[in-house]
């Protein structure tokens, strides 16, 4: 009995296990990734043919790919294991990275193989788990003595001797995480190149982040792949990834996917109304305060949408007595108290005129829409050397404690000295030569007593005073010391922000010029930093830049080198130094990029760079529909003002760095100066524009629309297949569109005419009975009604356009210099009206290739102006307004003159011709236009400027003549076109065909007489 009932248990036990097994069915399939961005390495095909020949012996299926759309949930969980075979550089894209994050979380597996290493280096998680960061190689494939660590794990069980003597390409490792269980290490003592020391581990495995990894740094030659005991050393680490077989469990994963970036939107609140803008506050009512570097203090209403100057600061702006030299003091910086709605104080960082060589940190009360001069508490002055460029930072911020953070620049001049000998040339300014204080950043930023190229931090009292926290890097009292420095070592941190719960600070540093590394003699080449504060610290300039990278000391007065910096023991001996001599150590930058495509953080670009940092988002701190996802809380974004990118930084719980990311990549900015959050958790962004020193049209104020719901659906193009022609008009229109949520969608068509018609299919036919100038446009309508318009297409009912012909005598095409070409051109109106030759132009233009014979030519500005003629006499224009006699209106010839020299002369007419208005020249309103386009209120004030006195006056080329080819220099191109605009008709707009023919030139492209 009792061994009946065991029976009875142990067939319930099996199928219990078996109903709650997670083992996949079948036999287990691994995917092969070989993507490559950087070296690809010959072996690939080789490893790929090995490890499929693996699994037919090992009873596991491969399935290879090149293509990275596979990361993503669905594809990657049909596999065991992912292997990384020699992949290079950044591979993947943030979507394609949290996919392969949530694969391992859920308990996938993964093996690296050799350059898996030299992969992904500005993505820490992926650093973590393929174990280590490649960081050099020497020359060609040399035997060593690999040192067996542990035999064993299924990756090195065969080996019965602790020494493998092999050869291979040997990687040095930089960045190896401390949590990998090493396997194999390499002996330097038996080939030339190592530089890990005695512990220099190729090949380990490891649990990471609910997953199993194993790499070998072996695997570079083809000679590895038929190797016995290299095959069962990949094949045991490929069994350890697959694991049990099990299904993968996505309840377990933390990382989420990012938002599409069609998700974000660019809403502008003000533009081109901006001069110089450097810092903005926004406030509980969402009205925003922005500081314009020469004194003004803006406000913009929120309620009212109007901006106005609200405050003036007379400041130091611009050098007194030094021509060529570009001050950058001024109004600098600004922020609201974290209590204002209470105390209403604005604080502003400032360079007040007169003979006292300060930059100002006041306070101002504000309210009722009155900035209060009379109110300021001086809080706090930073001396400075005025008359000289650059680098004055000046950014305000406030932490979760209310402390003021204030960053300063250094004050130093990045520029070579003219006449000098020896010069900074790019790299550190360490010039203490007796006048020479503007070339030294060792008295500023290096300087423990000094308060320029640092970020301090202050309590401000009730009272206008301030007090000195705990937490500072020197202790009140402390000799040759400030005690309100946090951080030193800065050049120009810019824009500062501070994490409203972690209290961290962020600055991006705008950093040197050199162009290349010169290490044995003055050090690196320029880099621009994103940095973090968790404490207080010293980051090093001008000692170091990015990661610690050293400097050299240098001698101005004799050009010679001496030794590279310390960055565990930084001395600053320059003779113009007040402080320490002996520095805190430096604290490396979390991010750097130079001019150059940059290895470690290959999504910053490259060209010219102005590293800022924005604010760290979360959330729940903030109500409004427009608020960014939670996937955002505890990011912090960060932006570049040259290169116009905004990215999103994703930290490790410890605080560390993790990847970056881009975020709202659609969106274009002009020059971003400043980024705030404000209390609806929107994102604001102040564009200081694309001129420096100026006042630009691209400067803004916006801010970014989060749409976390359905998004309309896209129109990708729209096509009519007759634009113009006699009664009755059939037309038949097509829109291409699809929408993101795959739903249906219907279609609603404004014909122009007072009708609108709707369709379940992206076409329709329509007829036109009456003359006119009509504007069709289809309006795309998904199923939970969001909608999005097209552009209209301009229909022309009543009137053909003209069909225009050129003809080369002879059928060449091809031109020689010097050698005549013959050409007539004829048109022909549809409508069978008569041909007017003056309203024929005609012109040749010469070009560098083929590929700019679709580029605008000159001809079309006097074509353009031929047609706006046309236009102008069939419009109610020709009621008020004479070419060169008075009417009701201003002669035409009148209103060329006056605006003959305005730069913004033709985008002013071309507004009042459409928009109407009435003042300038008198009483009488000039009727709006608004069915006119852009392109044809262009024509007709391009038809008024040539009317100016100044005017250039293009001729025409006659109908039928001759063209001696007479080509510049390099031009290898020769286009002759035709242009003719016919008269119109009642109620019918003129209409302008074209023609264009290309001749290649046959014979010696540069002109210098020899084929």
């Amino acid at each position: 009995m009792k061994n009946y009932i065991s029976l009875i248990l142990g067939v319930f036990v099996i199928f219990f296990s078996s109903c709650t097994s997670n083992k996949r069915e079948g036999e287990p399939r691994i995917l092969v990734f070989s993507k490559t961005m950087g070296y690809k390495h010959a072996s690939i095909p080789m490893g790929l043919q090995a490890i499929q020949k693996l699994g037919v012996e090992n009873n596991f299926l491969v399935d290879t790919t090149k293509n990275a759309e596979v990361f993503n949930d669905d594809e990657l969980k049909k596999y065991s294991a992912i292997v990384f075979l020699s992949t290079t550089g950044n591979i993947l894209d943030a979507k394609q990275e949290a996919a392969f994050e949530r694969y391992i979380q859920a308990g996938g597996g993964f093996v690296g193989v050799h350059a898996a290493t030299d992969t992904e280096y500005d993505w820490g998680w992926y650093g973590k788990l393929v174990g280590a960061y490649f960081d050099s190689h020497p020359a060609g494939t040399p035997e060593a003595d690999f040192i067996i660590k542990d035999n064993t794990f299924g990756a090195t069980n065969m080996f019965a001797d602790s020494i493998w003597h092999r050869a291979d390409e040997l990687y040095n490792f930089k960045k190896i995480n401390p949590e990998v269980k090493v396997l194999m290490t390499v002996d330097e003592k038996t080939y030339q190149g190592g530089k890990n020391g005695e512990h220099h581990p190729m090949s380990w495995y490891h649990e990471y982040d609910g997953g199993r990894a194993f790499y070998t740094a072996l695997g570079h030659t083809d000679e590895s792949f038929s190797e016995e005991l290299y095959l069962k050393h990949l094949l045991g680490g490929i069994k350890y990834a697959i694991g049990k077989n099990e299904i993968l469990d996505y309840t377990k994963v933390t990382t989420q996917i990012p938002p599409d970036s069609d998700r974000f939107t660019k809403v502008p609140l003000k533009f081109g109304e901006f001069f110089e803008p450097t810092e903005m506050a926004i406030l509980p009512n969402n009205d925003i305060l922005i500081s314009q570097r020469r004194g003004e203090i803006m406000l913009y209403k929120d309620s009212t949408q109007e901006l106005s100057q609200v405050g003036l600061l007379d400041v130091y702006h611009i050098t007194l007595n030094t021509p060529d030299v570009n001050a950058e003091e001024g109004l600098m910086g600004l922020q609201k108290d974290p209590d204002f709605e209470k105390n209403h104080w604005i604080y502003v960082y400032y360079s007040p005129t007169g003979d006292k060589w300060v930059n100002r940190l006041s306070r101002f009360k504000f309210e009722n829409d009155v900035f209060d001069m009379a109110t300021e508490q001086i809080i706090l002055e930073v001396d400075s050397q005025r008359e000289i460029c650059c680098h004055t930072a000046g950014s305000i911020a406030f932490g979760p404690d209310n402390m003021l953070y204030l960053s300063t620049g250094d004050n130093s001049t990045p520029f070579n000295e003219k006449g000098a000998k020896y010069t900074n040339k790019g790299y550190a300014p360490l010039n203490d030569l007796p006048g020479k204080e503007q070339y030294d950043a060792r008295r500023s930023s290096g300087n423990t007593n000094d308060l320029r190229g640092k970020i301090l931090r202050i309590i401000v009292n009730e009272d206008g005073s301030y007090s000195i926290p705990e937490g500072n890097l020197f202790p009140k009292g402390t000799p040759k010391t400030r005690p309100e420095i946090f951080t030193m070592g800065h050049r120009n941190p810019y824009r500062i922000s501070v994490d409203p719960k972690k209290g961290y600070v962020y600055w991006g540093d705008v950093g040197p010029d050199a162009r290349i590394d010169s290490m044995e003699t003055r050090g690196p080449r320029g880099y621009d930093e994103m940095n973090q504060a968790r404490e207080a610290g010293n980051f090093g300039w001008p000692l170091f830049v990015a990661d610690n990278k050293p400097y050299r000391s240098y001698d101005y007065a004799t050009g010679e080198s001496g030794d590279a910096f310390d960055p565990e023991k930084p001395i600053n001996d320059s003779k113009n130094n007040t402080g320490l001599r002996e520095l805190p150590k430096a604290m490396p930058a979390y991010g750097f990029y130079p001019y150059v495509a940059s290895q470690e953080f290959p999504q910053t670009g490259t060209g010219g760079r102005n590293a800022m940092a924005g604010p760290v988002y979360y959330s729940d701190l903030y109500n409004g529909p427009n608020a960014l996802p939670a996937y955002y809380d505890g990011k912090v974004l960060v932006y570049d003002w040259i290169r116009g990118w905004m990215m999103a930084v994703t930290l490790f719980p410890n605080g560390e760095f993790n990847k970056m990311e881009p975020f709202a990549d659609q969106i274009k900015v002009n020059n971003l100066i400043d980024m705030e959050v404000g209390p609806d958790g929107r994102v604001y962004l102040l564009e200081y524009g694309s001129g420096w020193f100026s006042k630009n049209e691209d400067s803004a104020l916006s801010y970014i629309e989060y749409n976390g719901g359905n998004r309309p659906p896209v129109v990708g193009n729209f096509t009519v297949d007759k634009t113009s022609g006699k009664l009755p008009l059939t037309i038949t229109a097509n829109v291409e569109a699809s929408d993101r949520e795959e739903d249906t969608m219907t279609y609603v068509w404004d014909l122009g005419n007072g009708e609108t018609k709707e369709t379940t299919n992206p076409e329709i036919t329509y007829t036109y009975e009456n003359e006119g100038d009509y504007f069709i446009s289809p309006t795309v309508v998904d199923n939970k009604e969001a909608s999005v318009k097209s552009e209209a297409i301009n229909i022309v009912v009543g009137n053909s356009r003209p069909e225009v012909a050129i003809d080369i005598s002879g059928g060449i095409t091809t031109f020689k210099p010097g050698m005549a070409v013959d050409y007539k051109v004829s048109v022909k109106d549809p409508d069978g009206s008569a041909i007017d030759e003056n309203n024929i132009f005609v012109s040749v233009d010469y070009l560098e290739g083929m590929d700019e014979a679709s580029l605008s030519l000159g001809h079309q500005e006097v074509s353009a102006a031929v047609t706006g003629k046309a236009l102008t006499l069939a419009l109610d224009c020709k009621t008020c307004h004479k070419e060169k006699e008075k009417s009701v209106g201003p002669m035409y010839r009148d209103i060329a003159e006056k605006y003959k020299n305005d730069k913004k002369g033709l985008s002013y007419l071309q507004g009042k011709i459409i928009s109407g208005g009435s003042g300038v020249w008198g009483e009488v309103t000039m009727p709006a236009h608004p069915n006119l386009t852009k392109d044809e209120s262009r024509q007709i004030g391009l038809y008024i400027q040539s009317l100016a006195s100044t005017a250039v006056k293009k001729k025409s080329l006659p109908a039928v003549g001759t063209i001696m080819p007479n080509p510049a220099k390099g031009t290898t191109v020769m286009v002759i076109t035709a242009s003719y605009t016919d008269q119109g008709g009642n109620n019918v707009k003129p209409l302008t065909g074209s023609k264009s023919v290309v001749l290649q030139m046959d014979g010696d492209p540069d002109n210098t007489g020899t084929k």
